[in-house]
């Protein structure tokens, strides 16, 4: 597991941004700073990769520079997920790209389910997936979404990347996706009765598109 906040960088700039409701009111630059977020882990799940030397000519002579053998397959969780998959394709700008509709139903009781309505998919088999969702609450999501991959493909690395988890979120994906590496910007300890983090950031998806209709 890596967490971004557990060393000082830039990158804590842009999450303290995400987090300050001042701030947020301006949902071009909350999208942006999770863009940015997304361009941090590219960079950093880039040195796990595989590469291989390839020659290149220049206008004086050949240079010998390492390159990705095989670009991963980016995955995202709609409607928040996007700003953060397009962090990601900024640097893995020639990966395919796979979405996910899944979404909290709420239940008689103040309770709530996962409710995935589609998958829209490349082939995954024997590749090198990225699955990103900005907030990883109960984890439910993304659990279910990487388990139907996981069934339906023979994934080579499932690596899942989100800005704000909970402890308990962390805990129900390292139980139900032992393999899979996590790259989280923070995590926090509490969350309340409806399973929204805290102190979190509030509702991504919202912040960057707009109060969603119910």
């Amino acid at each position: 597991m890596f967490v971004l906040s557990n060393n000082s960088s830039v990158a804590n700039n842009f999450i303290a941004e995400l987090r300050d409701a001042n701030i947020q009111v301006d949902s071009m630059r909350f999208r942006r700073n999770m863009e940015r977020i997304g361009e941090i882990f590219a960079y950093e799940i880039s040195k796990t990769l595989i590469y291989i030397e390839t020659e290149f000519e220049t206008p004086l002579g050949t240079a010998v520079v390492p390159i990705i053998q095989e670009q991963p397959v980016l995955a995202t969780i709609l409607r928040a997920g996007l700003p953060l998959h397009q962090g990601l394709l900024n640097f893995f700008d020639k990966a395919d790209s796979a979405f996910i509709a899944a979404f909290r139903q709420d239940t008689k009781g103040g309770g709530f389910t996962i409710v995935k309505e589609y998958v829209s998919s490349p082939d995954l088999n024997h590749k090198v997936v990225i699955i990103s969702d900005p907030m990883l609450a109960t984890g439910q999501s993304i659990v279910l979404s990487c388990k139907e991959l996981l069934q339906q493909y023979e994934i080579r690395q499932l690596h899942i990347v989100s800005v704000i988890a909970s402890t308990e979120g962390v805990a129900h994906v390292r139980a139900n996706l032992p393999h899979a590496k996590l790259w989280l910007g923070a995590i926090d300890d509490e969350m309340t009765t409806k399973a929204y983090i805290v102190p979190g950031l509030g509702d991504a998806g919202d912040l960057s598109f707009g109060q969603k209709d119910g």
